[in-house]
């Protein structure tokens, strides 16, 4: 079930949200379970029995954390996790490339039956994997309540893409329910979706055309391979971005405050700046459960050379199960290697810096888009080429969407001043602010009863 459809927006909120503020306080948690039980089962009724299942284990498994042998406890419960996101993530891209090297030396490779991937389970992975290691380290109390945590993992704004919450993060919120009284901050996450519903509906779903159509094609040319990946380039962050925006003002209906997930990444200077400004959940999950560990920015530049690489690479593979999504993880590590250890960034004014930042993350886009490397070499081969002079028909609509993506991602302030006006505090800007995002919201649901739905793009991992 979408965000952006229909479904969602004319049944589940409305009766999800009448029946979550109608029930007392006592029962506000439980009712929320339920419809974020739904709504997961909805799509994937087998795989929620699965993630039901691997959720009471981990609670039981905290529990164990006041015995002696608490460290085996930890390692049978990381073990666990791990090991489910291994079989139902890597099993097929594993036995692939297994399978590719056996026929190579001319033996057979006995058939197997590939496993389906379960909706959002890099992302509800790495939150059980936190509240146990933070349960492990004493660094947030254990859930003395399965009814909670079991909410923390399947609370459904925020289960399939994010951002990752962390038990620390919302643990007092599930026990005091005292927020949800607080209409303000309710409005202030009413206007927060919409800001979210425009970004998925009305730019990322306009541009998905124009780079799908450019990545399907063999016959481009510079122009357009250009044209096609500034679209899918725009199309990722404003469909990622977007569904943050609604899974934190989904939370904010709801009572609760998820963390920040994006800060106009696309006008960073430097990798290591956009890193602080891209998928911000991910990169302090990496940096405090996998860097830290590993020995961090401690014992000389080679060791942390080595972490930043050990990091990426396996950014890569979260992403995805192929090879793509390694070199990905490559292509942001070798240029974060560049910006921590040399002034190859640092020497250039921010402006140069920001559009040679942005000019590298948008070509490594090419790994992350394409279905294969072939494929990505041909996208990369087709940038050079000017003997092809065809281009892509592109619509009055993705001219406009491509203008809007543009002044949205490089004018931060600007961008944070019309921005701040849909999930700021109560004000006397209250009333324009609703009426904005009211015409916004009518502009959205009339772009969704004429199109079919977009995915969005991180449902994939």
């Amino acid at each position: 079930m979408l965000f952006s459809s229909a479904l969602f927006l004319a049944w589940f909120l409305p009766i999800f949200l009448v029946a979550y503020h109608l029930v007392p306080r006592n029962l506000k948690n439980a009712t929320a379970f339920l419809g974020s039980f739904i709504f997961y089962a909805w799509g994937a009724p087998i795989f929620c029995l699965v993630l039901l299942i691997s959720s009471a284990f981990d609670y039981v498994i905290a529990q164990r954390f006041d015995q002696e042998n608490r460290k085996s406890w930890l390692t049978i419960g990381l073990i666990v996790n791990v090991g489910t996101l291994f079989i139902f993530k890597y099993f097929n891209f594993c036995a692939d490339n297994v399978r590719l090297i056996v026929e190579g030396l001319g033996f057979i490779f006995p058939n197997y039956m590939e496993i389906a991937l379960p909706l959002g389970i890099s992302f509800f992975t790495f939150q059980k994997i936190s509240y146990l290691v933070d349960v492990y380290r004493k660094e947030t109390p254990r859930s003395e309540s399965l009814l909670d945590y079991l909410l923390f993992v399947f609370l459904f704004p925020q289960l399939i893409a994010g951002p990752i919450v962390r038990f620390k993060d919302i643990s007092r919120q599930l026990l005091d329910h005292s927020h949800h009284d607080r209409w303000g901050f309710k409005l202030s996450g009413l206007q927060r979706f919409t800001l979210g519903l425009t970004k998925k509906v009305l730019i990322a779903d306009g541009l998905a055309p124009l780079a799908d159509a450019a990545f399907a094609s063999d016959q481009l040319g510079a122009i357009s391979a250009l044209l096609g990946l500034l679209a899918y380039t725009f199309q990722i962050y404003f469909d990622f971005s977007g569904y943050t925006d609604m899974a934190i003002g989904l939370g904010m209906l709801m009572g609760f405050k998820f963390p920040e997930n994006f800060n106009w990444p696309y006008a960073a200077a430097g990798f290591q700046d956009f890193w602080r400004r891209w998928h911000m959940t991910l990169s302090a999950w990496m940096r405090d459960y996998l860097y830290f560990p590993l020995g961090g920015s401690r014992n000389g530049k080679w060791i942390v050379f080595r972490n930043l690489w050990i990091v990426f690479l396996l950014s890569g593979l979260w992403h995805g199960a192929s090879w793509n999504f390694v070199i990905w993880g490559a292509w942001h590590g070798l240029f974060l290697t560049l910006d921590r250890f040399t002034i190859f960034f640092k020497r250039m004014n921010y402006f140069s810096s920001s559009l040679l930042t942005f000019a590298l993350v948008m070509l490594g886009w090419i790994w992350f888009r394409a279905d294969t490397l072939n494929d990505s070499l041909r996208y990369f081969g087709e940038l050079i080429n000017f003997e092809n002079h065809t281009i892509l028909e592109v619509t009055p609509r993705q001219w406009l969407m491509l203008c809007l993506a543009t002044i949205f991602s490089f004018l931060p302030p600007m961008s944070h001043h019309v921005m701040k006006s849909f999930h700021g505090d109560n004000g006397r800007h209250m009333i324009m602010k609703s009426i904005v995002a009211l015409v916004l919201f009518m502009l959205c649901l009339g772009q969704i009863a004429i199109t079919d739905e977009q995915p969005f793009i991180y449902f994939r991992f």
